[in-house]
């Protein structure tokens, strides 16, 4: 995908292409490195470079990017004697290793400016500054020594520290948010650099699908450039997907679309990418003022200022109307301006509007999934089963560890799997008052998944609601002791690891004390001091029965009939041919609960189709751009699946017959799962008069024109009516005859195009 994506973002007025540099990928065991495949770092870059674009190289290495363990590897967590993210010689020394080997790689390709290629900028650390404080002096020194070791490494082109107050020289301070138009730099030599424009927001399991309009990211972009902007990178033009187990949180969900131009799997996300473009095209075209003309501030009424920028040869203006609520109509060099409220206009040449944020002419594209259409592919798939063997755990508790306490799971399993077993064993006598009266079993949880069994027997899971993903929850449920040996098993599932804030690092994962047994509502034994055994991963994952290689030699173990549903701990496979065409592929997990999914071999990450988002996230009021945006505004598919179609990149599928393979852990009923297609179902434009327009149904043809009308055209995207003063001209053959078999077209509005239309109310 990354060609096709660069190449939009390319064509979306971009300069440069921003990264991450993610530590637990690229050496996901210490000194063992992997630069393979989708990671191969300088493929990407040259990649860009091809492009003909500029690149940010963000190595950190430390990421937050809501990237499980903030881009850390629990390896580093668990070496002996480390501090992460302080002043401490153990993890210094592994950064130290980390930066330089990226930074050697890069050098050697010759890839820095300096040495005449793209990467005009590197960043060392990451909002460091937002969580310093707790650290004390030992952060000062860590962050200082930072700048020593990157200034070091001697690339010629300036590092930057983001969300970092006045760095140690000579490292650049910049700015992340929503909103960076306020912020100013320490040093009056700095300039105003903006390494996140955060785009929408990422999602996490139980929430509702952000949204950030294209008129409030216009409005952000042209008011940091009014106000002396000099770079600013958004976050994210492209989120993409989080396969495998790489996101955080924890309880971060596998998409990570953000709502970003480009949306998951590489479509234009209409309008924002459209309306982005021409605001790029106009900044563009008055770039030499911006950066060598003089300025000035004209107030021209209680709500809109003025703002020129003048060379000798020529000056161009901003005008912005920041008021939440009322529209401007205002006079400025003898010429009159509408400014709506919350916006900017821009006059490249101080006279003649040229965009306001508010006022969008870019298409809006209504996306819609269509059914596979795969040559001689059966209307349901048909499925193999094969359950997950855990009699070794759950009824006999064997393990490969044991202590006598409760182990934090990340240092127990080291990342090697969500999946951990806890096992111990008590004896119970026949004169022990347990054995008669009601006894509680009592699990206290960081907030991930459990599943518990006693005896063998399956007694209740329980995981984290909607918004207390961080917050210790307390598993209880009643169970029968028997004469003698007792066994407790319990499967912690992590989702994510905890990617942000001060000593993110240190918070538990897995299952904490105390554990206890409860008689009658009194705690009679407390078993975090027994003999645990522990056991990393499930015997699936372990052997592999989502590989297609392994799956074909144990194929006699899967059985075809009859397929189980609602059953917990079940392995389900089937083939499929892929899509026809080239459009995206996602696959439709409704009526599964949680688990993972694989097509031939390759995750694509977890699923958790039952997770509902909360109804009480979305409000009754109609999402409005005015005003500054949060990630609770303009929500929407509360009570809905959190995630229920997951991406199926094109490279992972086959010419040929693809297999699909679901480790199912709650129960769910696989009969539903379809492949679909994402493509444009429709488009709409509503715009205003001397606009030039595009329609584009995105490499298919325009098959059919519903409406068209000009003058006052009442309704939304895809629920237009005409109104009593629209022109009488038949807006609708015209385009029917410009657009109709063409997979774009242009046009300008205007009267003499489309007729004048009615001042008068008609009888």
């Amino acid at each position: 995908m990354w060609p096709d994506l660069i190449r939009k973002a390319k064509e979306g007025g971009l300069d440069a292409v921003e990264t991450y540099v993610f530590w637990n990928a690229h050496e996901p065991t210490r000194r063992q490195y992997d630069f393979s495949g989708n990671l191969d770092l300088i493929r990407f870059l040259k990649t860009i470079q091809d492009q003909g674009l500029y690149a940010i190289l963000r190595i950190g290495p430390y990421t937050c990017a809501e990237w499980n363990y903030g881009g850390f590897p629990v390896w580093l967590h668990n070496m002996p004697g480390v501090s992460l993210r302080t002043k401490n010689d153990v993890f210094m020394n592994e950064m130290k290793n980390f930066t330089t080997l990226i930074v050697d790689m890069v050098k050697k390709e010759k890839l820095f400016a300096s040495q005449g290629g793209n990467i005009i900028l590197a960043q060392v650390e990451n909002e460091y500054g937002n969580v310093m404080e707790p650290y004390g002096d030992e952060g000062k020194s860590y962050i200082n020594w930072c700048a020593q070791m990157a200034d070091s490494l001697d690339i010629g082109v300036p590092w930057i520290m983001c969300q970092q107050a006045a760095p140690p020289k000579p490292m650049l301070e910049t700015c992340n948010g929503w909103y960076c138009d306020e912020y100013k730099p320490k040093d009056p030599n700095t300039p105003k650099l903006w390494t996140e424009n955060w785009t929408g927001w990422f999602k996490s399991w139980g929430g509702a699908d952000p949204f950030r309009t294209a008129e409030d990211l216009a409005y952000s972009v042209a008011r940091f450039f009014q106000k002396g902007g000099t770079l600013q990178n958004y976050y994210m033009y492209h989120g993409g997907t989080n396969f495998g187990r790489t996101s955080g949180g924890p309880y971060i969900t596998t998409t990570y679309d953000y709502n970003a131009p480009l949306d998951e799997y590489g479509n234009l996300n209409q309008p924002k990418w459209g309306h982005l473009k021409q605001l790029h095209d106009v900044l563009h075209s008055i770039e030499y003022i911006l950066t060598n003309g003089d300025v000035k501030n004209e107030k021209l009424s209680n709500l809109v200022m003025a703002t020129i920028y003048e060379t000798k040869e020529k000056s161009s203006c901003f005008l912005s109307n920041t008021n939440t609520k009322i529209d401007a109509n205002v006079n400025f060099g003898g010429i009159n301006y509408f400014v709506p409220a919350w916006s900017i206009s821009i006059l490249p040449d101080c006279r003649e509007e040229a965009y306001n944020t508010a006022k969008v002419s870019a298409q809006t594209s209504l996306m819609i999934k269509k059914l596979n259409k795969a040559e001689d592919e059966p209307s349901s798939l048909k499925w193999m089963w094969r359950p997950e063997l855990i009699e070794s755990t759950s009824v006999q508790g064997r393990g490969d560890v044991s202590v006598n306490k409760i182990v934090d799971q990340k240092d127990m399993a080291n990342d090697a799997s969500d999946y951990l077993w806890y096992m111990t064993s008590i004896n119970v006598a026949k004169d022990d008052p347990m054995l008669n009266g009601t006894v509680t079993l009592r699990v206290n949880d960081t907030g991930h998944v459990l599943h518990a069994f006693f005896n063998g027997e399956y007694i209740g899971s329980q995981w984290s609601k909607y918004g207390n993903n961080n917050v210790t929850y307390v598993f209880e449920r009643n169970v029968n002791l028997s004469l003698g040996k007792n066994l407790i098993s319990l499967l912690s599932v992590t989702v994510g690891f905890k990617n942000y804030g001060p000593m993110f690092d240190l918070v538990g994962a897995g299952i904490t004390s105390p554990i206890e047994l409860v008689l009658n509502k009194n705690v009679v034994k407390d078993l975090s001091s027994n003999k645990w055994t522990y056991k990393v991963g499930l015997n699936g994952i372990s052997n592999k029965f989502f590989d297609t290689d392994c799956a074909s030699k144990s194929s006699s173990k899967w059985v075809s009939d009859p397929i189980p549903v609602d059953k917990n701990f079940t392995w389900y496979k089937t083939t499929f041919k892929a899509p026809l065409g080239n459009k995206p592929v996602v696959v439709d997990l409704l009526g599964l609960g949680k688990g993972m999914a694989w097509v031939n071999g390759h995750s694509l990450g977890r699923y958790w189709p039952s997770y509902i988002a909360d109804k009480q996230l979305c409000k009754t009021e109609t999402c409005d751009y005015r005003g500054r945006y949060s990630d609770s505004k303009c929500v929407s598919k509360c009570g809905e699946p959190t995630q229920r179609w997951y991406h199926v990149p094109r490279s992972f599928l086959k010419d040929s017959e693809n297999t699909l393979v679901l480790f199912e852990e709650f129960g769910g009923n696989p009969s539903g799962v379809q492949f679909q297609t994402v493509e444009i179902g429709s488009v709409c434009i509503n715009t205003h008069e001397g606009k030039e327009v595009e329609l584009s149904c995105q490499d298919r043809p325009i098959s059919k024109i519903k409406f068209a009308s000009f003058g006052s055209p009442q309704g939304v995207c895809g629920s237009f009516d005409k109104s009593e003063f629209d022109s009488e001209v038949d807006a609708l053959s015209i385009l029917e005859k410009e657009c109709l078999g063409k997979e774009s077209c242009s046009f300008k509005i205007t009267e003499e195009k489309f007729g004048r239309p009615s001042c008068e109310v008609k009888n």
